[in-house]
C-alpha cells in the first residue's frame, strides 16, 4: 500500500491521544473482499492490496509506507454507565489519506489484535461481524447516509473462539472522515485535562468545522455544528427504518457519520419500540428513542466543553450550552419532517403535513405493516393509483388517510416528476435482516456469492432490479423475532 498521500495529522498534532501500536501477527492473511472503487477514490493501488504484502497491511501486520499505526484513546457512556477508558481495544488507526477529491479520510482497522486498551479482550474479530459491517456500511452509503465505509474484509487464517464455538478470524479495513468521538472528549475531561480537551476541540474545528474558527465563541459554535449534523444524521436513519442498536457516546462521531455496525438492524414491521440488540433489555436504544439518545449524548459532549466556553463563569457556560441543546428536538423534527415531505412527494410546506406523516406512522404501527414497502407504494398513489396501499397497509383507517393524502397532493401543485422524485428517496431494497443472515451463513460456509449478490443489489437501492424481487420482501413468517449481537 505505497501511498505518498498519507498525511497523519492526528498523530502529528495530538500526541498523548494515542498509543503507538502494531497489529498482531497472524498465520495466513488473505483479502476476502476489496472495495475497488473506494480504493481508487482513495488513490490506493487495488492490485497491490490483493498481494500478500497488501493483505498484511490490511490486517495490521505491517504498516504501509507513509502510514502511522496507533490505537486511539477514548472513554464513553455505555448504556448510560460511564467507562473512563475504552479506546481502540481491537482496532488501529493506520493513517490519514487525502483522497482524489481532496478530502481527508482515516484508514482504520477493526479486529487487528490486542492493544493497551483491550481490557482483557482478545482484540480479534470474526468473519460474520466483519462482513456484516461491510454490507451495512456500504448499504447506508448507497442510501445517501453519512457513514464509515468498508475498504476490505480480510481473513487471518486463525481460529477465534466465541460463545458459538470456533470461528474464522477476520479484520475489517474501514474509512471515515475521522474517528473522533464524543468519548474522545470525555476521556480527557474525565481526567481533568482541560488543556487536552481544548487541543482536541481546536483539532476538530480545523479538521471538520473550519468555518467556525473565527467565531466569537468557537467552542460553543463547534458544539452547535456537531449538534446540527447529528440532528440531520438521526433523521436520515429514521427515514429508512435503521436501528443503530448501541448509541453509546463512544459510537457518536464528531464528524456526523454513522459508525460501528454492531447490533444494528432495519425495520420490517414498523414499530417505534423496535429493539433488536440482545443486550438492550430495557429498550434504551429502540428505534423511536434514537433522537432522545442523540440529545443525551450531546449533553455529555456539552459537559466536556464548559470550561472552554467560559472558564471564568461556568454557570454562564452551562446556560449557553443548554440553550443550544434545547434546540435539538426542533432541529431534529425539522430534518425529519423535511425528509417526510420528500418521501410523501410534497413540494410545498403546510401545517397539516406533520399530522399527515404522523397518522401514516400510526396506521403502520397498528397494522404492523412493512415500513419500506409502505413508503415505496406512495409514488403509485401520486401517479393516480388510489389502491396502491391495498395489501401493504391493512389498517382500518387506511382509505381515509389515502383520501386525505390525495387531497393534499391535489393542492400541492402540478409536477411531472413527483413520482420519480419519491422513488429516488424511498428505497426498494434495504439490508433485510433475514437476507443479511442468509449472506453471512453462506459466507461462513465458504460461499461468498450470496454476499456479493446482496452487496450488488444494495448498491442501487432505489432502482428496480430484474431478478431481485425476493430482496424487496419482508422476512417470511418462519423467520421469527430477530436478535442481533455486538460484533466480537
Amino acid at each position: 500500500m505505497t501511498q505518498p498521500e498519507f498525511d497523519n495529522s492526528f498523530v502529528r498534532d495530538l500526541q498523548g491521544f494515542y498509543v503507538d501500536w502494531k497489529g498482531a501477527q497472524v498465520p495466513d492473511p488473505k483479502v476476502l473482499r476489496l472495495n475497488r472503487p473506494l480504493a481508487d477514490e482513495l488513490g490506493l493501488d487495488a492490485d497491490h492490496l490483493m498481494t500478500p504484502d497488501g493483505a498484511q497491511e490490511l490486517v495490521g501486520m505491517r504498516t504501509p509506507d507513509g502510514g502511522s499505526s496507533v490505537a486511539m484513546a477514548y472513554a464513553g457512556h455505555q448504556f448510560g454507565g460511564f467507562s473512563p477508558q475504552l479506546g481502540d481495544g481491537r482496532a488501529l488507526l493506520i493513517g490519514e489519506l487525502i483522497d482524489r477529491n481532496g478530502n481527508r479520510r482515516d484508514l482504520h482497522l477493526k479486529g487487528s489484535g490486542k492493544t493497551p486498551f483491550s481490557r482483557g479482550g482478545d482484540g480479534k474479530a470474526v468473519l460474520g461481524p466483519v462482513l456484516r459491517e461491510y454490507l451495512l456500511g456500504e448499504a447506508m452509503h448507497a442510501l445517501g447516509i453519512p457513514t464509515t465505509r468498508a475498504l476490505a474484509a480480510s481473513t487471518t487464517g486463525e481460529t477465534v473462539l466465541r460463545n458459538n464455538g470456533p470461528e474464522q478470524g477476520a479484520v475489517l479495513a474501514r474509512v471515515a472522515a475521522s474517528h473522533l468521538r464524543v468519548g474522545t472528549f470525555q476521556f480527557f475531561a474525565a481526567r481533568g485535562d482541560h488543556g487536552r480537551v481544548k487541543q482536541l476541540a481546536d483539532y476538530a474545528i480545523a479538521r471538520h468545522y473550519p468555518d467556525v474558527e473565527d467565531a466569537e465563541n468557537r467552542y460553543l459554535e463547534l458544539f452547535r455544528q456537531v449538534q446540527a449534523r447529528q440532528a440531520a444524521l438521526i433523521a436520515s436513519w429514521v427515514h429508512v427504518g435503521f436501528v443503530h442498536g448501541v448509541m453509546n457516546t463512544d459510537n457518536m462521531t464528531i464528524s456526523g457519520e454513522t459508525i460501528d455496525y454492531g447490533p444494528c438492524a432495519f425495520l420490517d414491521a414498523y414499530s417505534p419500540d423496535a429493539v433488536f440488540s440482545s443486550i438492550d433489555r430495557q429498550g434504551r436504544y429502540a428505534f423511536g428513542n434514537q433522537p432522545n439518545l442523540a440529545q443525551w449524548n450531546l449533553a455529555r459532549l456539552a459537559e466536556t466543553l464548559v470550561l472552554l466556553i467560559n472558564p471564568d463563569d461556568q454557570d454562564a457556560a452551562i446556560a449557553q450550552l443548554m440553550q443550544v441543546l434545547e434546540e435539538f428536538p426542533a432541529q431534529y423534527q425539522q430534518h425529519w419532517l423535511a425528509g417526510m415531505r420528500r418521501k410523501l412527494g410534497l413540494l410545498t410546506e403546510r401545517d397539516e403535513d406533520l399530522d399527515l406523516a404522523n397518522d401514516l406512522h400510526s396506521l403502520m404501527q397498528e397494522a404492523g405493516s412493512d415500513y419500506t414497502r409502505t413508503f415505496r407504494a406512495l409514488s403509485r398513489i401520486a401517479d393516480g393509483d388510489g389502491a396502491a396501499l391495498d395489501g401493504v397497509l391493512a389498517a382500518e383507517g387506511t382509505r381515509d388517510w389515502v383520501a386525505r393524502y390525495q387531497h393534499r397532493l391535489e393542492n400541492d401543485g402540478e409536477s411531472d416528476t413527483r413520482a420519480a422524485e419519491m422513488d429516488a428517496v424511498n428505497p426498494i431494497y434495504i439490508p433485510r435482516n433475514h437476507k443479511v443472515e442468509e449472506a453471512l451463513a453462506a459466507a461462513s460456509d465458504g460461499d461468498m456469492e450470496v454476499f456479493d449478490r446482496m452487496l450488488e443489489i444494495l448498491s442501487a437501492p432505489f432502482a428496480e432490479q430484474q431478478g431481485a424481487e425476493a430482496y424487496a420482501l419482508p422476512a417470511p413468517d418462519g423467520f421469527g423475532p430477530y436478535t442481533t449481537y455486538c460484533g466480537t
